[in-house]
This record gives structure tokens, C-alpha cells and sequence, in this order.
């Protein structure tokens, strides 16, 4: 039996049917933007890695810390320990975060970050006496991870979990955002979208916790973009009514949409925040859930005391030390021109692709660029094409997009721009 025949016979991909897993890649090696097969060809990663790998693949200056903290300590528990490689992320954390968001809880996935900001919210209402405030409001199209309150508050039937709606906690859904990033925006809340979120915290703040949501870019659930005015109006609703604001930065933190964080472009700091995916440049996983020093003040000062969570690999010291080499890259290398330089560039190298028949959108932010089309795209074709394109490219639902390594060549990034307009063709 091969390598794949085992692969296919036994092994489970993610979101991929057991009895049809489509074309399947045996990848030997990676670096900076690449991708090799068995074979010896070799692809772009034009998807990061699931966004996460921002400098690329195998960075020496993040593998060398690995190394290093490999023959150091490569795990020990932070439950009454602590070491150097945490402490000294949650310095580079705070000296990047805006002010106040100061408290640092570190896990070992997306995810997880999102369940700790969710028990961060309803501890904190709990310490304060709301102890009906157990619930969550959300924006439609928004995705928080696959783990089971995470599900809860992502979208209910166009998002990936529709099939386990009935057993999940109910949420209170706003309509998404209607006035996209590059529209006008108006004050007027019935036009802007705004008018729902009061209408509900009007009826329902005695229930809610908090507001949960992806700031300015909704990603796996649609890769949609809006305003970003939306998202103070929506704090200063929240903020009346005693609701904690989380956003969920773990698609978007790090630069991906031409600021560090995407909040920056509405100039909005949340009372918590949910960090992942590049913080560790894509080497290793690691995430962080970071908020004020009130939240966690009166969490400390009520009757639990304690934050209910403890990850076994908290602050695992080879993840924090990847971390601290991967935003150490983001200091010493102007990525704010290297995202621009792509956008740019996308923008220029999609446009032709509004002509093409089938296309309902094509739209660019930062290092994302997304060609929306009218049908649904099986990721199968994308995935048979790569080795002739040497793109790597991975669809979702109408979505053909790219978000590639921050470090990509103007040279391949056209490779990769031209793959997505040839898949676009290649549609049946």
C-alpha cells in the first residue's frame, strides 16, 4: 500500500467525504512560498497554509528559534510555572495591541481562543451580578472555529455547522453588515445596518454577554467585506447596554488587510480579543486571547476568582519562542509595503475576471484577493488543476480567493492571479 493509498483508506481530511476525498497531494517539503510534491513538482502556496504562514514557509529566522528552544525546553506546564519564551511574547503582544488589552491568555488553537473569550465574557457578567447574561450576539456570515460553542455563534445556515443547528446553544444573529468596505457610509442605522443591533440590545441586553464578530473581513464565511464604521457604531450600542465587545482577529491579525490588526481601520479596541494563525508565522500552533484589565480584574474579584480553562499546552514554550521570531519579522521588514505592493498588484491582475461569465464579484483587501462567483466551486477541480498551474489554490463555497505569504514575488504572485482566472474559465 502507498503513502496516499494509506492516506486515502485511513486517514480523515478536514470538511472532505471519506468515500470521494478528490485529489490528494503528498507534500515533501515547504519553503517561502512553496510547496514541493512527491513527485518533485512544485506549487505555490497561494492559501498561506490557511492564512497563517505570512512570511512563508520554513523562515530560517523562525526555525533557528524553534531549534534553539528545542534543546532548551520544548514543553513544561503553565499551571504554576512559566518561562522566558511567554513572557517575552506577551511583551511584544502588549507593545503591539492597542492600550488596555493587556491580559494575555494563551492557547493551542483558534478555536480554543474564541471558547476562552466566550467563558472571559460570561465570568465577567456573572462577577458583575447579570447572571441571566449567558448568551451572545453575532453578525450573519461570520465563522469562530469548529469547536462546539465556537459553532454556536457562526452563521446558522449558510455557514459550515447548519448540520448541528439543533443542538447547539441559540445565539442572537444580526443581519450582516449591508454597506461594504469600499461604499459610502451613511448614519442613518436603517440604512447601515445598525438599527437591528439597537432594536436587539433594547430587548434582549439582559441575556447577552457580549458581541462576537470578525472586524471589517468575515473569512471562511464568505471572505465579505464592510465597513468598518459599523463597528464603532456597533461598540457604542454595546457599551450603553453593558455588552463586552469580542473580536475574533485570528484570520485577520498580523497585517493580512493592510493594518496590523483590522480593527485599526475603524480605530475601535474591543474589551477582548482572540488572536492565532500567523502570530506564529505559520510554523507551529498557538493562539491568544487577550482583553482589559477590568475584565480580568473582576473576574479575579468574584466568587469563582478563577477563569474556568486550562489547555495542557498553554504557552507551550517551542510555539511562544516561534512566536516571538515571527512578530520580531514583522518589526524588522516593512510589511505594511509588502501587503500594499500585493494589493495592488491583485487589483490590477482580478479586474478582467468582472467580465468573465459566472462572476458575481471580484474584490481585493490588503493580501486577500476574491473572485465571487454566481455557483457553488468544487474544491476538487482547483485541487486536480495545481500541479499543471503550480498554484496551490483551495476554493470555498463561491469562492475562488487567494491570501498568499507576505513575502510572495511580483512574478508569482501573477502565477497566482492568472491560476485563478484560468480556474474561472475552467468551470464548467
Amino acid at each position: 500500500m502507498t503513502a496516499l493509498e494509506f492516506d486515502a483508506r485511513h486517514l480523515w481530511h478536514p470538511y472532505t467525504n471519506v468515500l470521494n476525498p478528490g485529489p490528494m497531494h503528498l507534500i515533501t517539503e515547504a519553503e517561502g512560498v512553496w510547496l514541493t510534491r512527491e513527485d518533485g513538482t512544485r506549487m505555490i502556496d497561494a492559501m498561506s497554509s490557511w492564512w497563517c504562514a505570512v512570511h512563508g514557509h520554513r523562515h530560517p529566522a523562525i526555525t533557528a528559534a524553534m531549534q534553539e528552544q528545542l534543546r532548551q525546553m520544548p514543553h513544561v506546564m503553565f499551571g504554576g510555572l512559566t518561562h522566558r519564551p511567554a513572557i517575552d511574547l506577551g511583551r511584544k503582544l502588549v507593545e503591539l495591541l492597542p492600550y488596555g488589552l493587556d491580559r494575555i491568555f494563551y492557547s493551542d488553537s483558534g478555536s480554543v481562543a474564541i471558547e476562552v473569550a466566550l467563558k472571559m465574557a460570561v465570568q465577567f457578567q456573572m462577577a458583575l451580578g447579570h447572571t441571566g447574561r449567558m448568551q451572545f450576539a453575532t453578525i450573519r456570515g461570520g465563522y469562530h472555529g469548529d469547536t462546539w460553542k465556537a459553532m454556536s455563534v457562526c452563521d446558522p445556515e449558510n455557514g459550515m455547522h447548519g448540520l448541528f443547528s439543533g443542538a447547539l446553544s441559540i445565539q442572537h444573529f444580526l443581519p450582516r453588515p449591508p454597506i461594504s468596505f469600499d461604499q459610502e457610509w451613511t448614519d442613518d442605522p436603517t440604512l447601515n445596518g445598525l438599527d437591528a443591533l439597537e432594536e436587539l440590545l433594547e430587548t434582549k441586553a439582559d441575556q447577552i454577554a457580549a458581541l462576537i464578530l470578525e472586524p471589517v473581513v468575515q473569512g471562511a464565511g464568505g471572505m465579505y467585506f464592510y465597513h468598518p464604521k459599523w463597528l464603532k457604531g456597533a461598540q457604542d450600542l454595546c457599551k450603553a447596554h453593558g455588552i463586552l465587545v469580542i473580536f475574533d482577529e485570528i484570520a485577520t491579525g498580523f497585517g493580512r488587510t493592510g493594518e496590523l490588526f483590522a480593527m485599526n481601520h475603524a480605530e475601535v479596541v474591543p474589551d477582548i480579543i482572540c488572536l492565532g494563525k500567523a502570530l506564529t508565522g505559520g510554523h507551529i500552533t498557538l493562539a491568544a486571547t487577550a482583553t482589559t484589565e477590568d475584565v480580568a480584574r473582576r473576574i479575579g474579584e468574584s466568587e469563582a476568582s478563577v477563569l474556568m480553562h486550562g489547555p495542557t499546552y498553554m504557552a507551550n514554550p517551542l510555539a511562544c519562542s516561534a512566536a516571538v521570531a515571527s512578530l520580531e519579522q514583522l518589526s524588522v521588514r516593512d510589511w505594511r509595503a509588502e501587503v500594499n505592493a500585493i494589493a495592488d498588484q491583485m487589483k490590477q491582475e482580478l479586474a478582467p475576471a468582472c467580465e468573465l461569465p459566472g462572476v458575481a464579484d471580484v474584490r481585493v483587501l490588503g493580501a486577500i484577493g476574491v473572485i465571487e462567483m454566481e455557483q457553488w466551486v468544487d474544491p476538487a477541480v482547483a485541487h486536480a488543476l495545481a500541479p499543471d498551474t503550480g498554484v496551490w489554490l483551495r476554493p470555498f463555497a463561491r469562492n475562488i480567493y487567494c491570501m498568499p505569504p507576505y513575502i510572495i514575488s511580483a512574478n508569482d504572485l501573477s502565477r497566482v492571479t492568472s491560476a485563478m482566472i484560468s480556474l474561472v474559465k475552467g468551470i464548467p
